[in-house]
């Protein structure tokens, strides 16, 4: 004899994960690990130079060094969370700071030195947007050919030559004078980028597309991102950062050389990954880059009070950068 069957008794739906408990409040475990590292740093620098390295003068010397590569760490975290990648900063910020020192552009005085220096990382920025998002080029050949180009331009207009520049509203901002609070003015407007991009990635639907675009680009567009206009948007972006680093850079320096910004793209790629921003896209801080910066920077900071070979530098660089990769490598596979 058959059984009568029982109904299927309606399983309830799960509910969302809830974002407002605790878990929400939860420090991020390489943000803290990043924080570790730093404080790490300052503890060996004030053990092995305790009279020096805790210095204000020296403290202040590193965030000032750290807030040009900053800037342009802050557009080239951007670029990568994208599924990017921008070879061509350090040339940009040549370009741009060659060009704003000229004796033409000099005689425009503080405005015109900023403005300059501004369009050029822009335009250059438009030019790599365009060959990427609408000319269908890979992301590394084409910065790779603006590198060139860069580079080329800047040493056509200095002729090998330094530009000095003489306009004094420039020059004093990297002076003492101009310290708010004994803060340097080239670390407020780091300040001022950092939190910019902070909110942008985190607050804006143009931080939102940016992530969506570096995690499935096919996805995005089906969602109804236009992807194209969003990559040119992210070049042009790390070209207006460019363009500032190229301003503090003049300042700082008090010139315009075709040798600056040598290795600033290695060096913005590699804090931007110590941050925990991927290679592959979809994933990556603001936080984690400004923080890879700073210990860069403090390590180049402590070999030189130190009187450490730079060879020995470079290598200590290249171990955290591996160290960085296989951290990340391990936590994905873990996460998934």
């Amino acid at each position: 004899m058959t059984q009568p069957v029982s109904p299927a008794r309606p399983v309830a739906p799960k509910s969302a994960p809830s974002r407002t408990g605790p878990k929400a409040f939860r420090p991020d475990i390489r943000t803290l690990s990043l924080v570790g590292v730093l404080l790490a740093l300052v503890l060996i620098g004030g053990v092995t130079q305790p009279d020096s390295f805790l210095d204000t003068d020296n403290v202040q010397l590193i965030l000032t060094q750290a807030s040009v590569i900053g800037v342009v760490t802050v557009g080239m975290t951007f670029v990568i969370i994208s599924g990017g990648i921008d070879l061509s900063v350090g040339a940009i910020v040549a370009l741009a700071s060659v060009w704003a020192t000229t004796v033409a552009t000099q005689d425009y005085g503080f405005a015109g030195i900023l403005f300059t220096a501004v369009v050029v990382g822009v335009g250059c920025g438009l030019v790599n947007g365009l060959l990427i998002a609408y000319g269908g080029m890979v992301p590394f050949i084409a910065t790779l050919a603006m590198l060139a180009s860069g580079r080329g331009l800047a040493l056509q207009i200095t002729d090998g030559k330094t530009q000095v520049v003489t306009v004094q509203s420039v020059l004093g901002l990297g002076e003492r004078d101009s310290y708010l609070l004994g803060i340097p003015p080239l670390v407020l407007v780091f300040a001022a980028v950092t939190v910019i991009g902070w909110l942008v990635l985190n607050r804006t639907t143009f931080g939102r597309r940016s992530v969506a675009v570096g995690g499935n680009a096919e996805a995005a567009r089906l969602a109804g991102i236009d992807v194209r206009r969003q990559r040119l948007y992210l070049y042009l972006l790390s070209g207006l950062c460019c363009g500032i680093a190229a301003f503090l850079l003049i300042v700082l320096a008090g010139s315009g050389q075709n040798t600056n910004g040598n290795l600033y793209e290695l060096d913005a790629i590699a804090a931007a990954i110590i941050g925990g921003t991927l290679l592959t896209g979809g994933r990556g801080t603001i936080t984690g880059s400004v923080l890879g910066v700073l210990i860069f920077t403090t390590i180049t900071n402590i070999f030189a009070l130190n009187n450490l070979q730079s060879d020995v530098q470079q290598i200590a660089k290249g171990a955290i950068i591996v160290a960085a990769v296989l951290v990340q490598r391990r936590t994905s596979t873990t996460s998934s």
